[in-house]
């Protein structure tokens, strides 16, 4: 399976990241959502193929092989979100005074970390 490189020329949230209302929400564009979900339907592939490879008793390290680059696939997801993340949504939440979101995002990071 291959492994894609994470970088992207159009962050996630391109500075539009709703954090006034109770619901926050991020609002990517177009190239981002395509970007994002062409990597995620590779996963889902990937996931079903190792399916496949445990329903036809393939070799354990084979197996874990596919695991580890499917886990590394999915990383890069998590990866391009972080970073357009931080690059707007972060910083125009501490711009209108919200400094809460450093602790929130030092829990996102912690929980990414321990993967």
């Amino acid at each position: 399976m291959e492994n894609h490189e994470s970088s992207n020329p159009n962050p996630p949230c391109e500075n539009h990241c709703d954090s006034i209302t109770s619901e926050r929400k991020s609002h990517h564009s177009e190239n981002t959502k395509k970007n994002l979900i062409t990597r995620l339907n590779r996963v889902e592939g990937q996931i079903r193929g190792i399916k496949g490879l445990i329903e036809k008793d393939t070799y354990c390290d084979d197996v874990i092989t596919q695991i580890a680059a499917t886990q590394a696939a999915l990383n890069s997801v998590a990866k391009i979100l972080l970073e357009g993340h931080l690059k707007s949504c972060v910083v125009e939440r501490i711009q209108e005074g919200d400094h809460e979101v450093v602790d929130e995002l030092l829990t996102t990071i912690q929980r990414l970390m321990k993967k």
